[in-house]
């Protein structure tokens, strides 16, 4: 008789451990936490160049590389490193004219060589950019602001993430009528904004002024605690 009155109880209480989970999961608060912080941009990526023509191929070639060698010596003589610079585009096209009627005409040919360089003290980049104007350099796709130290700065986002997530769960919880429990998942959703690149510009024969403003570093989190009496 004991035998079967635990054969009976067994299934009872599968289907009770089965079922606790589930009730737990159904007492739980969710909210989102947020934080940013701005700061100041130390570093910048620029891209810039040479573009030459020329009657033959070889002509625009010989002349690309020279100009291009002096932009390279003055960018290093302003202190960018050699592991800081590095070939982005290299280009060779046929010119033609096409404004009269019939078979295109070749005119000559173009080339292209353009370099990514990394400047690590934001402050020498106007320097940098007026060298390498006056050195020959006709070409410039962009540049783009950079926070050296940024995962450093996002980790104190999304510690006032979580903040702001917990003091949203104390609030729900205490007009709820119950109290905050121990945190039962975190997920993170947001991350640095984008940089936001400059418009693409032409260089100029003067001094290059540059404005980096501040980036803004944001971090969003979403919180799950569980929720008691």
């Amino acid at each position: 008789m004991r035998l079967w009155r635990s054969l009976f109880l067994l299934p009872a209480i599968v289907v009770a451990l089965g079922f606790a989970p589930v009730r737990a999961a159904e007492r739980l608060v969710t909210v989102s936490g947020e934080a940013t912080v701005a700061v100041a941009p130390d570093a910048a990526i620029i891209r810039i160049g040479v573009s030459s023509q020329g009657r033959s191929a070889r002509e625009a070639s010989d002349a690309n590389s020279k100009h291009m060698a002096a932009v390279l010596s003055a960018i290093k003589d302003a202190g960018v490193a050699d592991r800081d610079i590095q070939t982005s585009r290299l280009s060779l096209q046929p010119q033609y004219d096409s404004s009269k009627p019939g078979p295109a005409r070749l005119l000559g040919f173009q080339v292209t060589n353009q370099v990514t360089i990394k400047i690590r003290d934001i402050d020498k980049m106007p320097a940098i950019l007026d060298r390498a104007i006056g050195a020959g350099a006709n070409e410039m796709s962009g540049i783009e602001f950079v926070v050296s130290e940024q995962s450093k700065l996002l980790d104190q986002a999304r510690e006032e993430a979580i903040a702001d997530a917990r003091r949203k769960a104390e609030l729900y919880a205490k007009a709820a009528g119950g109290k905050l429990g121990p945190v039962a998942a975190i997920a993170e959703e947001g991350s640095a904004a984008p940089p936001r690149p400059l418009a693409a510009m032409r260089a100029a024969a003067a001094a290059v002024p540059v404005a980096p403003g501040e980036r803004e570093l944001r971090a969003a989190v979403t919180v799950s605690y569980e929720l008691g009496q």
